[in-house]
């Protein structure tokens, strides 16, 4: 990590570190402290997740097939690349990195908030790098605190706004992600969330809208809420288990000293919707394409997600070791996770990404607990 961390420093910080903008240096703290600092969350809820064995399985290994489709587009796996970054000029290698390996692997990629690109256009580098690989699916990605009036004088962004965050990266879809634990523990939090489903309403009905949560999961009454009156066409359900955002805040709180922030920090670190039941709250609530990304760490946690009805896998945390180094050691994280999710189809008897709908599932331990307690949703419950 040593290596990795001196890495990060000379590839990515350099001159431009101290001459950013105050957003700017921010994108820099998460990406550094995300490699510096344990930030997940202390119970990973895919454990609980067991899969049924299939001592016959019938099917020849290198027969297996990993494609799939999401969004209407072909892909070679069920994996995407999570938007997590872009934002401060020496960012770049990152996303170029990650950028390259998607290409060569034919799965689809995201980019992190691009805030930072609309209100100083020379960021832009950071994310329109991916643009110089073929991609089969780019997801650009903005805040749901930026469509609403957060301050005096900040204009909400507009349906033009988005469109130029799609134009720079060429994106087929946008993400809107939700991300008001972050906002209300960070200290320049922007913690104004009234009128947003509105604002997602407006936008899905021009743009290819999907929404993210970031690391607190998703409840069955906000997908409900959200199908019935807007027109995304997916969700991200970015559950607790893997990386937490308050965790983040809070070691950056205690860096400059802001006691409030990191006290918060420290007490929501583990606040949030588990992936596992995130995943059948979207499912239960009629979303058809689901992503499952928060804490997925290995082809077992993908094969997880999928047989409980996610389309794809989202990674993210887990790759940036490697992109930090070079696109040739993201893409051989990804063909690692890739063939690990082959060996657990193969054990499932499933031939097809579609076949471990079919598997049987036992969820035990903490996720078993909470979906078997009426107090994780008042009504429309998946279990209900």
């Amino acid at each position: 990590m040593a290596k990795k961390l001196k890495n990060l420093k000379d590839g990515v910080s350099g001159s431009g570190a101290g001459r950013g903008f105050p957003i700017d240096e921010r994108k820099f703290d998460h990406v550094r402290i995300s490699l510096e600092k344990c930030v997940t969350s202390r119970y990973n809820f895919w454990d609980d997740i067991l899969l049924e064995h299939n001592p016959l399985p019938e099917v020849d290994f290198d027969e297996i097939s990993l494609e799939t489709r999401v969004f209407g587009r072909g892909i070679s796996a069920p994996v995407v690349i999570s938007g997590m970054t872009g934002g401060h000029l020496r960012l770049t290698k990152i996303n170029r990195n990650l950028a390259m390996a998607a290409a060569e692997m034919r799965i689809p990629m995201g980019v992190g908030s691009q805030r930072p690109a609309l209100e100083h256009p020379e960021l832009v580098k950071s994310y329109s790098v991916i643009k110089e690989f073929d991609i089969p699916l780019r997801i650009a990605n903005i805040g749901a605190p930026q469509l609403v009036s957060q301050r005096k004088n900040q204009q909400p962004l507009t349906i033009d706004d988005c469109k130029k965050l799609m134009d720079m990266i060429d994106a087929h879809i946008l993400a809107i992600h939700l991300n008001y634990l972050q906002e209300d523990v960070q200290i320049e939090g922007e913690k104004n969330a009234a009128g947003v489903i509105e604002r997602i309403r407006e936008i899905s009905s021009e743009l290819p809208v999907m929404v993210k949560e970031t690391g607190a999961g998703v409840s069955y009454s906000a997908a409900r809420s959200l199908v019935s009156s807007t027109k995304i066409i997916g969700i991200d359900v970015g559950g607790l288990s893997g990386t937490s955002f308050s965790a983040v805040e809070y070691l950056r709180a205690v860096e400059h000293n802001h006691h409030l922030s990191a006290r918060v920090g420290k007490m929501l670190w583990d606040w949030g919707i588990p992936t596992p039941i995130s995943i059948l709250n979207a499912s239960s609530a009629g979303i058809r394409e689901v992503i499952a990304t928060g804490g997925i760490r290995s082809g077992l946690d993908i094969a997880r997600a999928l047989t409980l009805g996610a389309r794809c896998a989202g990674v993210a945390r887990g790759l940036l070791p490697y992109a930090v180094e070079s696109a040739k050691d993201v893409r051989n994280e990804l063909e690692s996770l890739c063939h690990e999710l082959k060996v657990v189809m193969h054990l499932t008897g499933s031939q097809r990404v579609d076949d471990l709908k079919k598997v049987n599932v036992f969820i035990l331990g903490k996720t078993g607990e909470i979906i078997n307690s009426r107090h994780t949703e008042r009504s429309g419950s998946p279990r209900e």
